[in-house]
């Protein structure tokens, strides 16, 4: 387990990233070929992912660079996912290329001990080396994550509405508490669920606050640096439900499709998270016009209600919405049951 420990100060300098950070969804997304646990989850990324690897000729580097360097361990390198990658995917590859000597030889010495590093892997000290890696990483990111980064957006948008939610009821302390059962919020301390393997150890923020980081790829445990000098981030899953489809599947289920029509059946699905118009257009692939005329539909039919926020709305199921909803995905869990991925 780790243990957060904050402050008054740290609570208040807590923030929620507004965007996926690009370099951990890169890492998360490889931990993604490395587990078969929430399979069904990626079923159509995972896919489609393989299919244009091959077509792009990355399968041997993501055998031989990527996969070693990302291990689903108790560690990987906190160089491979600097803080600055919150601000876009360039900045994080200059901190990648910007990363001092010593510390990759270090962080790979950790790698090695804990899982084992490859053999080549003293080489990325020099910089050469770590900007064949940034140009490899960059290929993978546009290959595997660019296709799909409107329905990833789209979800962790609706994450930060729900978040957005706990903080408007209770404060940062609201907006802690409501993050997951993996996170557990006991003041002044946030508990976060860790891999059996890993021991326990506790962080004390010391008055420089956390940001979280909402991720689409990771899967299960929320993850942190090792070191506990650098900035404190704590990057965490969504809570994915049974029969949810993948980010390249827009369809939640046949069945809710023929009833309502695909686009608003995707609506109904995006309001499950709490969604702005936007965000269901996004979702959707439709204009904001007809988000809007689809968020009226189900809300006139009593299966959405909208609440405005400043200029935006937010569209969140009421019980009845959430009943269909989550009769519509079972029976898509039923029909795809036993099917191999």
């Amino acid at each position: 387990m780790l243990r957060i420990h904050f402050t008054d100060v740290d609570l208040a300098r807590t923030r929620l990233a507004s965007a996926p950070d690009p370099l951990f969804e890169i890492a998360a997304s490889l931990h993604r070929f490395q587990s078969r646990r929430g399979r069904w989850a990626y079923a159509g990324w995972y896919r489609s992912a393989r299919e244009q690897m091959r077509e792009k000729g990355l399968e041997r580097i993501l055998r031989s660079v990527l996969l070693p360097l990302y291990p689903r361990a108790a560690y990987f390198p906190d160089f491979l996912t600097p803080v600055d990658a919150v601000n876009g995917l360039d900045a994080g590859l200059e901190s990648i290329l910007a990363t001092p000597p010593e510390r990759v030889m270090a962080e790979m010495g950790i790698l090695d001990r804990t899982v084992g590093a490859p053999a080549w892997s003293g080489r990325l000290a020099e910089h050469r080396a770590r900007k064949e890696l940034v140009g490899a990483l960059r290929a993978y990111h546009e290959t595997v994550i660019v296709p799909h980064r409107e329905q990833v957006q789209a979800r962790i948008e609706a994450e930060r509405a729900a978040r957005c939610r706990g903080l408007l009821d209770g404060g940062v302390e609201g907006m802690l508490a409501g993050l997951g059962p993996l996170l557990r919020w006991r003041p002044p301390v946030l508990e976060v669920t860790y891999p059996r393997q890993t021991a326990d150890r506790d962080l004390y923020l010391n008055g420089r606050g956390l940001t979280l980081v909402p991720s689409y790829f990771n899967w299960g445990e929320p993850v942190a640096y090792a070191d506990p000098g650098l900035p404190p981030v704590l990057w965490y899953s969504l809570l994915h439900e049974p029969g949810a489809r993948s980010p390249s599947a827009d369809d939640p289920g046949r069945s809710l499709t023929n009833l309502l029509g695909r686009a608003r059946a995707v609506a109904l699905h995006a309001a499950s998270g709490g969604a702005t118009t936007g965000e269901i257009a996004r979702a959707a692939g439709v204009s904001a016009s007809a988000a809007s005329r689809h968020a009226t539909a189900l809300r006139d039919a009593g299966l959405v209600t909208t609440v405005r926020n400043g200029p935006s709305v937010l569209h969140t199921l009421t019980p009845t919405g959430a009943s269909v909803l989550r009769a519509a995905l079972r029976k898509a869990d039923e029909d795809s049951a036993g099917t191999p991925v």
